[in-house]
């Protein structure tokens, strides 16, 4: 009776990874950057902001190489745009604004070697209450908000990369 228990309780274990794994399901984080990008360029209008930095830091984490720009043999990551902008959600009794949504936007295009560049956005939203009562620690709320935001958008690029063929 266990020995029957065992193997049923194994066989569905094991016919749940392959369902799983069939299905294209992978943990967060986990990219796979084909061989073809291990090696690419990077471009951007401000080689100093923190979203230049963070890409950087997860190319580099993944094991991509960042070289100079060679569009024969070479793909390139281009970030063109990025803006943080705001969104009024709801007001207090007195008019005053309590709660924005905050909208982050990033533009960037992949050129792999003798194709056409494809162009990318990613849209970051997330909630920010903005009481007068509290406005202690708001500007550093604010910057750490905006950090998880770019976090977020670097992921999003990154598995757009590990999905470019």
């Amino acid at each position: 009776m266990v020995l029957k228990f065992k193997s049923l309780l194994t066989a569905i274990l094991a016919l749940s990874l392959m369902l799983s794994a069939g299905c294209g399901f992978r943990f967060q984080g986990s990219h796979q950057i084909p061989d073809n990008l291990k090696q690419l360029s990077l471009g951007t209008q401000d080689k100093y902001s923190e979203l230049t930095r963070l890409v950087g830091e997860q190319l580099r984490l993944y094991s991509v190489k960042v070289v100079e720009r060679d569009p024969e043999r070479v793909a390139h990551l281009q970030l063109v745009h990025d803006e943080l902008s705001r969104a009024t959600l709801s007001l207090f009794p007195d008019g005053k604004v309590a709660e924005y949504e905050l909208i982050y936007l990033v533009d960037y295009t992949i050129k792999l070697p003798n194709r056409e560049a494809q162009s990318y956005q990613v849209e970051i939203r997330r909630d920010y209450l903005d009481d007068p009562r509290t406005a202690l620690g708001k500007s550093r709320e604010m910057e750490m908000l905006l950090k998880e935001m770019r976090i977020k958008a670097t992921s999003r690029i990154i598995q757009s990369l590990a999905s470019s063929q």
